[in-house]
């Protein structure tokens, strides 16, 4: 049964995906479909949404999800065929913004030259 959620979560996830890209337009942002998470009930689906650019920008396109969900569920339910079609709740994910923010604080960090060449005296 697990593997037939995954592959609800994925399929779900390429078709919602495809529906924001063919309906919606975000004004200068990039929204994405990170994730889906289907209820083992198949009536509750938590969708995971990165969005890159500014905090107006993203609240401006997890407001557009929330006012098109009903829209997007009814072109979703055309393409995926489910005894029921999951309501969805847009969930903003920031994962990839505390990624890059963590890759850039790494880069900041200063490591002595010497310290890099030197062999562990302890072996």
């Amino acid at each position: 049964m697990k593997h037939r959620l995954e592959r609800v979560n994925e399929v779900l996830k390429r078709e919602l995906g495809s529906a924001m890209t063919r309906e919606l337009t975000f004004a200068g942002a990039l929204v994405t479909v990170h994730a889906v998470e289907v209820s083992p009930d198949l009536k509750h689906a938590d969708v995971y949404i990165s969005v890159i650019g500014n905090e107006a920008q993203t609240k401006a396109a997890m407001s557009k999800l929330e006012d098109q969900r009903a829209h997007l569920q009814r072109d979703v339910s055309k393409r995926v065929v489910l005894k029921f079609m999951p309501h969805f709740h847009f969930h903003l994910d920031d994962s990839i913004e505390r990624g890059a923010r963590i890759m850039d604080l790494l880069g900041k960090i200063d490591v002595p030259e010497d310290a890099e060449h030197q062999p562990d005296e302890e072996q």
